[in-house]
């Protein structure tokens, strides 16, 4: 059972990208998927595809878990059907994993399970660290459930790892491919005020991070997956038509973003100034660690 390891969400942005770092690493993958197994195959490399949860249910187990599943929570505008969609594509699915994972005869040593900055709420331009008291909003609540229903495995000898992640950039895809074509043609601008913070991180130390929880014997608890180097909206929007060589001239006013997206607008309008306070401290080292290179690299 050495170096097996299931991943659920291993067809997303960041998953596509982890399930080919560790087959280099030499790892073993299942990964749980709707979609069909070529098509999974073509995302992630050779792995064995699962189409149902239930399936592994009296498993021998795997060495380690990595969840990652969730429905992209700024895909589609926000309703009552749409939120809980979004809870139960994260909370819904995390509970059914971690109950067929006690079914199995040997217990992983580990999970990674995923999380988002969101955790924390909105926190005006305070400094946030994995301490930080979260502002109780909707993305708490979701994410608070989310880690606790992970958290389950804990009282197993399961060691857990929460990645509180911000905002990926990367090639080819991620929040970048909705915002580079309108700034190309120069109609970007900030969002609002544009004074709110944008925790991001570059998908490649993201997916970094995520190794480094798993392999990492001594990683447990929550952690900000997010560049030790927060921005601002005015800031990254800045930066982004710098880099494309575009102007940023035309702001988005925060009432219109209310009117077309309605709550969901908190998302572009609020933020984190969120630190990885708990990996720097473990000596985790970014390869893009400030905004401009990891932005030259992902718009390439």
């Amino acid at each position: 059972m050495n170096k097996c390891v299931l991943i659920t969400g291993g067809t997303g942005f960041i998953g596509g990208e982890l399930c080919r770092k560790l087959l280099d690493r030499g790892y073993k993958l299942s990964v749980l998927s709707r979609q069909p197994a070529d098509v999974v195959r073509m995302l992630c490399g050779p792995v064995e595809v699962i189409h149902n949860l239930e399936s592994l249910r009296g498993h021998q187990g795997y060495d380690s878990v990595i969840n990652l599943a969730g429905e992209g929570i700024a895909d589609k505008r926000w309703s009552d059907q749409r939120l809980q969609a979004l809870s139960d594509s994260r909370i819904g699915l995390t509970n059914t994993l971690t109950k067929v994972i006690q079914s199995w005869e040997q217990k992983p040593k580990a999970m990674v399970s995923g999380s988002a900055v969101g955790f924390y709420g909105d926190q005006g331009d305070a400094r946030v660290t994995e301490g930080t008291a979260p502002h109780d909003e909707f993305t708490h609540q979701m994410c608070r459930d989310w880690e606790n229903a992970a958290l389950k495995l804990q009282p197993l000898g399961v060691r857990i790892c929460l990645s509180r992640t911000g905002i990926v950039a990367g090639p080819e895809g991620g929040f970048l491919k909705r915002m580079v074509l309108p700034f190309k043609l120069g109609l970007g601008g900030r969002l609002g005020s544009g004074h709110q913070y944008m925790p991001w991180i570059h998908r490649e130390d993201a997916v970094a991070a995520l190794i480094w929880m798993l392999e990492s014997p001594q990683a447990s608890g929550a952690y900000n997956v997010v560049s030790p180097n927060p921005v601002t909206n005015r800031e990254f929007t800045s930066c982004l038509a710098h880099t494309l060589k575009r102007p940023a001239i035309f702001p988005v006013p925060a009432q219109v973003l209310k009117l077309a997206l309605g709550d969901m607008s908190r998302l572009l309008l609020t933020g984190q100034k969120a630190i990885p306070e708990r990996l720097i401290d473990a000596g985790f080292v970014f390869r893009y660690p400030t905004l401009a290179e990891a932005l030259e690299d992902a718009t390439k």
